[in-house]
């Protein structure tokens, strides 16, 4: 099958697999999201490791970073897809399903290519820690994105999708969601950072610190709070706050360049594999 063209069959069967009765706000999609942009996040611009070709987090230590703690529900939930369609690779099926998530929960059109190669064994998987900590601090932010080749604006962009989804005590510590429709993609998180009263706080059962609205029914992180700390992240917090139709034209730019990271391609748009991480079977 020409993935190059993904066939409505595959994306169909990504899209069966989100509405989940009794789990979170009923859809898998934010926590498929969640793999999608983890398993791009280790890309590190300056040697060229990491990021989302060789489905890297199949193995240790990638599988066990504290970062990636519930994914294995994510992975869990596409093994049927890689199954009824074994040509695809599982790092195309990871990049693709965010994809699609993004698009199902009525988010921009995500430019996506076929290609990806899954590596053979654990020799070449990124380090513990490349993930974003969310409770350091804007130059934390700065430095992991700026690893990855992202300047500010595409920090805040990338950052903007906790619009999304929850924290899980049971998995980070943390407990809430950010916005009231964590199964809508929109602006939200910005004009919620901007326009709610924020207190810090804990969470009774972990002790982990976080930031709560008046109310207590929406959470912000630490490197949420940053956003409005530091004036750079905080020009484009506001710019996006006031114009969903300009984050999503940027957001979908931003998150296609994130499912590219670590890929380098032809002329002809096929992925050229490393020879230092691919191994040919004799």
């Amino acid at each position: 099958m020409p993935f190059g063209a993904t066939s409505t069959s595959l994306i169909k069967a990504i899209q069966e697999v989100f509405p989940t009765p009794g789990y979170d706000d009923g859809s898998l999609a934010p926590i498929i999201l969640r793999l999608a942009w983890h398993c791009c996040a280790t890309y590190d611009i300056s040697t060229g490791n990491g990021g989302s070709n060789g489905a890297t987090m199949r193995f240790v230590p990638e599988i066990t970073d504290e970062g990636n703690t519930g994914l294995d529900i994510s992975r869990a939930a596409l093994e049927p897809v890689k199954q009824k369609f074994p040509r695809i690779s599982y790092s195309d099926l990871w990049t693709l399903a965010g994809k699609v998530a993004i698009e199902s929960m009525g988010g921009p059109e995500i430019p996506w290519t076929a290609g990806r190669v899954d590596c053979r064994d654990d020799r070449h998987v990124p380090s513990n820690g490349h993930l974003p900590f969310a409770d350091k601090d804007a130059g934390h932010i700065r430095s992991t994105f700026q690893r990855m080749g992202f300047g500010d604006q595409e920090a805040v962009i990338l950052l903007g999708a906790h619009s999304l989804g929850r924290c899980h005590k049971r998995f980070s510590g943390w407990e809430g969601k950010w916005t009231t429709n964590p199964i809508q993609f929109s602006n939200d998180f910005y004009k919620v950072l901007v326009n709610e009263n924020w207190q810090k706080g804990t969470v009774p059962e972990t002790g982990r610190e976080q930031y709560f609205n008046e109310d207590k029914s929406l959470m912000m992180l630490n490197t949420d709070m940053e956003l409005l700390r530091d004036p750079e992240y905080l020009r484009w917090v506001i710019v996006y706050s006031r114009d969903e139709q300009a984050y999503f034209r940027d957001f979908a730019a931003t998150f296609g360049k994130l499912l590219e990271l670590g890929i380098s391609r032809d002329i002809n748009g096929q992925v050229l594999p490393k020879a230092e991480f691919f191994y040919n079977e004799k």
